[in-house]
């Protein structure tokens, strides 16, 4: 795509779209309408999304963004248009949980002419193989705070109320409440009045699909042609120091692994940290990637995720929690390998024309 061609969008729709996006009957703004428009023309694009400014702001400032004037804000997000080497970008952010980050992933898909989504950012560490500033590339995701909380005397043994209908199921797994009471002493009996959460698959209802019929999913794919590519980023070099005092204790790396998990929960705590490893075998654990990845499913929009290990999610020193220290070395890390896997899309687009 021509830079000058976006140039002159931007000189048509304005320097900077600064208006609402909400009209009285709650349909865009005719400005907003006619300034995607006119983005649209020019696409397709890759969408960035990103969850928080601190993640935001070190892609804004790298060398290896270059911004265009033009900026389209509605629904209370700013959507802003560049490049990443020769490949145009969208980049958007969607604020703090899983709720604004489905929103926000359905606007930017639904609205704009979006050929792929790349949604980076910081993420705790339920990895014992892993290490504070390591760059993690999950092939799966779920989400997992959606429960059936099962009433107290009940048991695996028992059905849970409404699985009949189809609408829960045991086959994913619970976590027993009594398995985490400390303080008792060895032999003696002991219970917990919470009793037992069972975790269940998302109901997913795909464009292609019928609408109002419902399907299940927990672990999400990322683009299988994207995870292939991002294998040819595992050995970059990344930053290990914040500054000539504070160094991370060892080499961070990119690593590809199996699986990662998001809820609306900040995860610091060490048993529960140690509880979803040993159960389903995740790494990354963050609060937004599961939304962005059931969006993109559902959409059938190809998609990555890559997210930089902030903290060991509880595992580390009861004295502090690592993100205090090293987000901001993460966030780092995770700008430079979405900037490198972009670029390295953007190769691979070119010999496969």
């Amino acid at each position: 795509m021509a830079r000058s061609r976006v140039m002159s969008i931007v000189a048509c729709v304005l320097v900077v779209m600064c208006v609402s996006a909400h009209h009285a009957m709650g349909a865009l703004n005719p400005h907003v309408r006619k300034a995607i428009d006119a983005a649209n023309s020019e696409g397709p694009y890759l969408g960035l999304v990103i969850p928080n400014t601190f993640e935001l702001d070190p892609l804004l400032e790298s060398s290896g963004y270059t911004a265009s004037s033009l900026i389209i804000d509605f629904a209370g997000r700013r959507f802003r248009f560049g490049y990443i080497g020769d490949q145009s970008v969208i980049l958007v952010m969607t604020g703090l949980s899983m709720m604004n980050a489905a929103i926000t992933t359905q606007l930017l898909v639904s609205y704009f002419d979006i050929k792929g989504v790349v949604h980076y950012g910081i993420a705790g560490n339920a990895n014992p193989s892993l290490n504070i500033g390591d760059v993690a590339i999950p092939q799966y995701w779920a989400h997992l705070a959606l429960w059936n909380w099962q009433r107290y005397g009940q048991g695996p043994n028992d059905t849970l109320a409404l699985e009949a209908n189809g609408d829960y199921t045991r086959d994913v797994g619970h976590l027993k409440f009594a398995e985490f009471t400390s303080n008792i002493s060895d032999g003696s009996s002991y219970d917990n009045l919470l009793n037992n959460i069972w975790y269940q698959p998302e109901e997913v209802f795909p464009v292609d699909g019928t609408p109002e019929q419902r399907q299940h999913i927990l672990w999400v794919p990322v683009d299988s042609t994207y995870y292939q590519l991002s294998a040819k980023l595992e050995d970059m070099e990344l930053v290990s120091c914040l500054n000539s005092t504070t160094c991370l204790s060892t080499k961070p790396k990119v690593v590809r692994v199996e699986r990662g998990t998001s809820a609306s929960i900040y995860l610091d705590n060490k048993a529960y940290r140690t509880f979803i490893y040993d159960k389903f075998s995740v790494s990354p654990v963050d609060m937004e990637s599961a939304a962005v990845a059931l969006i993109c499913l559902q959409q059938k929009v190809p998609f990555i995720i890559i997210r930089a290990l902030s903290d060991l999610a509880g595992g580390g020193s009861a004295d502090s929690n690592e993100a205090d220290t090293f987000s901001s070395l993460a966030a780092t890390n995770s700008v430079n390998v979405v900037i490198a896997f972009v670029k390295q899309l953007s190769l691979q687009n070119k010999f496969s024309m």
